[in-house]
């Protein structure tokens, strides 16, 4: 049997990692100092809480290769192969981690997807269902393989706080943006989030503009399956994104979930994404 593995990264639901084995490997969380697991001893309301009271970011840590060395031995001794798919490793030196890590343990293949939150685990859950159907090891690492140009990841932001304390934006761009209610739209081109556009005005009609025009028009995606992720509290914002999808009509599957800490800690809360599959 093959066994398929991820970072928490992947962000899928929890139904999907129970249905189909899937192993995930929490990234390590720091806040005020002490070290977190993504996901299994802090939560995003923990990060939100303590960012609006006034605390420093959260910063993240990658899976070390004697961990990732540790879980590869203990899984080959029950499984014929281990396929690992980490976050991008233009997002994380997880990649980096795994692969050295599987250099130590035959049988043990690591993929970079190239990508980020549920455009990363929506190559995690192919290759889970690949592995269900009884495919090679060959195959799965050729339909992963042929994912990576195809995945089309995008999101828009409520706020740039979380940013600009993560260093990823300066002060003066994100007052400028709140000053003029502008909103980025992030993408992942070639393994790396670029802003392609920025929406203006509040993120409730932000959505829905982003989510229309990411599908109007569109005759080259692939219509079996639709991700839609966001790190809303609530559901106002992905009721407004997946109601739309519906009026569309044309999606055989529409798959929702909550974006872990790790996406958490550089978005903030009332972050939204598609994550669609060209042909």
């Amino acid at each position: 049997m093959i066994k398929i593995t991820t970072d928490s990264t992947s962000d899928l639901p929890a139904r999907l990692l129970e249905q189909y084995d899937i192993t995930v490997f929490p990234l390590g969380i720091v806040k005020a100092g002490k070290l977190y697991r993504d996901g299994v001893d802090i939560r995003t309301a923990d990060i939100a809480a303590h960012v609006d009271a006034g605390g420093e970011i959260t910063t993240t840590n990658a899976v070390n290769v004697s961990d990732y060395e540790d879980a590869f031995r203990a899984l080959m001794e029950r499984y014929d192969a281990v396929i690992h798919i980490n976050i991008g490793s233009g997002f994380s030196c997880c990649h980096q981690n795994a692969k050295l890590a599987a250099e130590e343990v035959p049988e043990v293949y690591v993929v970079d997807s190239g990508n980020l939150t549920v455009g990363h685990g929506m190559m995690v859950l192919a290759a889970a269902e690949a592995a269900r159907a009884g495919k090679s090891v060959t195959e799965i690492l050729s339909l992963l393989e042929g994912m990576v140009p195809r995945l089309e990841t995008s999101f828009v932001l409520d706020r740039l706080d979380y940013m600009k304390k993560g260093g990823r934006c300066s002060a003066v761009t994100a007052l400028g943006a709140n000053l003029l209610k502008l909103h980025p739209c992030v993408e992942v081109i070639d393994g790396r989030m670029s802003v392609t556009k920025k929406y203006r005005g509040n993120i409730a009609k932000v959505v829905a503009d982003y989510v229309r025009e990411r599908l109007r028009d569109r005759t080259d995606l692939d219509f079996s399956r639709i991700f839609l992720v966001d790190t809303c509290p609530g559901d106002e914002l992905a009721g407004i994104a997946r109601e739309i999808i519906r009026e569309d009509g044309r999606f055989g599957e529409i798959l929702e979930a909550k974006a872990g800490c790790t996406i958490f800690c550089h978005c903030g809360p009332n972050t939204l994404g598609l994550i669609l599959l060209r042909k």
